[in-house]
């Protein structure tokens, strides 16, 4: 009897930990429901008519699926990818060149079951990579191949690079970096070079580019938010390991969100507490904790420009676990 009060106090004090008190911030729009499991998001902006910006969302799965859904949260059929084998993360990045005379705007993802990433064009989502780009070919342990999170990488020289992560990986060399590279053949991944520090506890699968200063972000699960240089010239040394202590346990989605009242932030889920915890930018200094009534969110994403009369301020997107994903204006953010 005394085992079992015993036992029922420790897990009394797990949930206790894992509260969420915080006040509410309610989303403004919640989109449709995907058929599976939602993972990660991220936000196309129509140059043209940032009204007709795009939100994509993993749906995670064997039937698994990449969503298009506008601004009301409305999926957009003709620009959903279906038929895929376990999409994990999404990404986008604007002005790949394909030619002397083109350029497109690109949307990446991991596919797990088949061991590669994907590239399409945005945002007639035509295939550029016909049918995938292999990763972690010279991996030989168990999990060592299956890709996970991606961020892809535009450089001011124009280089385009995608860098992935996995279900498993090595204590150094965690995250593979490849350069996109096109020519009159079509689309390649080179790669230039494997880096990242892991702590051995859980996993990495959050990633996230800050491309205005060249700068990774990636989160170490069970340990920390390890910080990069994008450009491999610049080498591997890591510069930095911050704000552990801030979280209850998973270390998840990474938003980079620039130029808010003339400050940047990081933001950061706090999985299993259902907060998201923020960060400055320049001292990567703890700021706040907020709760967006999200459950255990993986992946989240921003924009920090105006885009309709409900996202005066830019949009934050953050993954639920009820098949869906939360839209917010960022004002109500920061």
């Amino acid at each position: 009897m005394k085992k079992l009060l015993y036992l029922y106090i420790i897990l009394g004090a797990a949930i206790g930990c894992k509260k969420n008190d915080l006040p509410i911030i309610t989303p403004d729009v919640i989109t449709e429901k995907v058929k599976h499991d939602t993972d990660d998001p991220t936000i196309w902006v129509n140059k043209k008519d940032p009204s007709k910006s795009i939100v994509f969302g993993t749906d995670k799965d064997t039937d698994g699926a990449i969503y298009a859904f506008d601004l009301e949260g409305k999926i957009i059929e003709n620009k959903t990818i279906r038929d895929l084998k376990r999409p994990n993360n999404v990404d986008i990045r604007y002005g790949f060149k394909l030619n002397d005379s083109v350029t497109t705007d690109i949307l990446a993802f991991t596919e797990r079951e088949k061991q590669q990433i994907r590239l399409f064009s945005v945002p007639d989502m035509k295939p550029l990579d016909n049918g995938g780009f292999p990763v972690f070919e010279d991996a030989t342990a168990q999990d060592q191949n299956l890709p996970m999170g991606i961020s892809l990488y535009h450089s001011p020289e124009g280089k385009m690079y995608a860098i992935v992560g996995r279900k498993s990986g090595p204590l150094d060399g965690y995250l593979y970096q490849y350069e996109l590279l096109a020519d009159s053949t079509g689309v390649k991944t080179k790669l230039v070079r494997e880096f990242g520090a892991f702590s051995g506890k859980k996993e990495i699968e959050a990633i996230a580019v800050d491309d205005e200063e060249g700068i990774v972000y990636y989160s170490d699960e069970g340990k920390c938010i390890r910080k990069y240089y994008a450009d491999p010239s610049k080498g591997n040394k890591e510069l930095a390991c911050f704000g552990g202590e801030f979280f209850v346990d998973d270390i998840e989605g990474i938003a980079v969100a620039n130029n808010v009242h003339s400050t940047d932030y990081i933001i950061v889920s706090n999985q299993q507490k259902n907060s998201f915890n923020i960060f400055n930018k320049s001292t990567l200094e703890f700021v706040k904790e907020l709760n967006l009534t999200t459950k255990e969110t993986d992946g989240c994403e921003v924009v920090t420009e105006p885009l309709n009369s409900v996202f005066r301020n830019g949009l934050f997107v953050a993954m639920n676990t009820e098949k869906n994903f939360f839209f917010f204006d960022i004002g109500k953010l920061l």
